[in-house]
């Protein structure tokens, strides 16, 4: 009866509103059956309160209270779904513009290259050549370049590529090499989303034009751009190593030695996976050559150093002591090196044939500085030389 009391100084007063106008004679019973004397609570809200409340000639504390607690609740909740409900109709609305618009570019795109196209052949003709033949091929560069724009829009690239090769074939016919040159590259970067080798194909008539011109460092970015395509989409590691050294050629003889390096270091890993060790020593031994009379650069040329030492390491042990000894005379901060003293470790455990050995001083190197997948395979092949070992692990 407390509670009943209680519920009517406080809650209750907004009971008529609440229980649908409920003006029975007699008081909110202090139970039910579902809810005993000792179930009163805070928590718990849900509509079968508030149904309970509405529909019991007499609900008892805990339905009336609930009830008056959960339609401030249903109020919000109605409230969350029509904003809901609201966004849902502005993004279908949304989606179906953004469709439209591009199925619409789509259409206006191809009208544009069959124009072009029109275009072209009207410049053909005797008479259109002796008046305005080249204006007309103009304009039908300007149509293919817009329709290729469109059609990057609607997101076909491979359509994209093709009007962006017509573009550049019309603006070599007008002598313009620059135009068509870029048209090339952007057929090229259309192209790599839909068809990698026709992307290639495009770099690389781009590439012969900024060649003629004497564009090398502009030829040198885009032989990377190949090189990386030939990584990722084809998985042709030896075309990747070809168009990496071609490019740093170009920056070397554009005396852009830091991205000569850079290519340069791709080729030796490559090499090294390749287990052409002997090219990926050579790079290696170069570049820390170069870098290590460098002030900005010369602690990466450890690093480099490191890296050639396990080549020879992987071939000969007694090369790797040799070298080590070399490199440690060339840049006497390699010495005190952790890369020095992790490789002083590696052939003592090799020369003792202590393969627990091995795995601790890669456990210990690895611990401050984690390796790298490369350097990974390179300590497996060397640990696969000892003997007992099958195909082994660092850890």
């Amino acid at each position: 009866m407390q509670i009943v009391s209680i519920l009517r100084s406080s809650c209750l007063h907004v009971s008529e509103a609440v229980l649908g106008g409920y003006r029975g004679p007699a008081a909110p019973r202090a139970s039910c059956k579902v809810h005993p004397p000792h179930a009163f609570c805070w928590g718990g809200f849900g509509t079968h309160h508030l149904q309970r409340a509405l529909c019991s000639p007499r609900p008892c504390a805990v339905c009336t209270h609930r009830a008056v607690r959960t339609v401030p609740r249903l109020r919000a909740r109605s409230r969350r779904r029509k904003r809901r409900r609201r966004k849902r109709r502005w993004l279908r609305a949304w989606l179906s513009a953004a469709a439209m618009d591009s199925s619409g570019k789509e259409r206006e795109a191809v009208q544009l290259m069959a124009e072009a196209e029109k275009r072209v052949k009207g410049s053909h003709s005797f008479l259109r050549g002796l008046f305005g033949g080249n204006t007309r091929v103009e304009e039908a560069c300007e149509m293919y370049t817009r329709a290729a724009n469109m059609f990057k829009i609607a997101k076909n690239w491979s359509a994209a590529g093709n009007a962006f090769c017509q573009a550049a074939k019309l603006h070599m016919q007008l002598q313009s090499k620059h135009d068509s040159a870029t048209s090339f590259v952007d057929a090229g970067n259309a192209y790599k989303k839909a068809d990698p080798q026709e992307a290639i194909n495009c770099l690389n008539a781009a590439i012969d034009i900024y060649t003629d011109m004497g564009r090398f460092t502009i030829a040198a970015k885009h032989h990377i751009t190949i090189a990386e395509i030939y990584e990722a989409e084809l998985v042709d590691i030896e075309k990747a190593i070809a168009h990496y050294e071609q490019a740093a050629d170009y920056y070397k003889g554009e005396e852009s030695n830091s991205s000569a390096n850079k290519c340069l270091l791709k080729v030796a890993a490559y090499a090294a996976q390749l287990e052409q060790y002997q090219k990926a020593i050579e790079i290696y031994e170069q570049v820390g050559t170069n870098t290590m009379d460098n002030p900005l650069l010369k602690y990466s040329a450890k690093e480099y150093f490191f890296k050639a030492a396990l080549c020879h390491f992987i071939v000969d042990e007694l090369n790797a002591k040799l070298a080590l000894e070399k490199y440690e005379e060339m840049f006497p901060a390699f010495t005190d090196s952790r890369e020095c003293k992790l490789l002083k470790k590696l052939l003592e455990a090799h020369e003792e044939q202590n393969s627990e050995a091995y795995t601790e001083a890669v456990k210990e190197f690895d611990s401050i500085s984690r390796l790298d997948q490369w350097l990974t395979t390179m300590l497996l092949r060397i640990k696969k030389s000892i003997q007992g070992e099958g195909d082994g692990d660092l850890k």
